[in-house]
């Protein structure tokens, strides 16, 4: 008898998950999208200036400015991932700081600073490239499959 009073006083999933989303801060969605939207622009706007440096200083051609770019923002973000900036920028902002390349470097060198305590390989190396493989064997599928395409079909560059 003890026992089904018991159980009767004790709450099923469904009625936890209620009880859980009640007691839940309201998230300001408007807000975050705001946050994304402003770093991910300014992310990309700074990435256009360095392309723009890279064009007026070095006298590269838009096509030629495109790779040292990308090189510097990665850095860049290296750099402030390893000060823990990125970090707290990422908290800040949300998906405007994970979806540009410097997001893509984050992810790595976070795994690697955080694992590096497990040795270079297989701490450094192997979580590192978790994240990693899973891209470049997406992007490479990816590849695969628009260059077939464009075989198939005669699109010519």
């Amino acid at each position: 008898m003890a026992n089904n009073k018991i159980k009767k006083l004790t709450p099923t999933q469904q009625e936890y998950r209620q009880l859980a989303l009640k007691r839940q801060p309201a998230r300001p969605v408007a807000l975050n999208c705001l946050r994304a939207f402003i770093v991910g622009g300014l992310i990309c706007a700074l990435g256009q200036g360095i392309q723009e440096a890279f064009m007026h200083f070095a006298h590269m051609s838009q096509k030629e400015a495109a790779a040292p770019t990308v090189a510097v923002l990665i850095a860049a973000s290296v750099v402030l991932t390893a000060a823990g900036v990125y970090d707290k920028l990422g908290q800040w902002a949300g998906a405007g700081s994970a979806v540009p390349v410097t997001g893509f470097a984050n992810a790595m060198s976070s795994a690697a600073i955080e694992h590096r305590s497990e040795g270079l390989v297989l701490g450094t190396g192997a979580n590192m490239f978790k994240l990693a493989g899973s891209v470049i064997v997406f992007g490479t599928v990816a590849a695969f499959i628009i260059a077939l395409l464009r075989f198939i079909f005669g699109y010519g560059g």
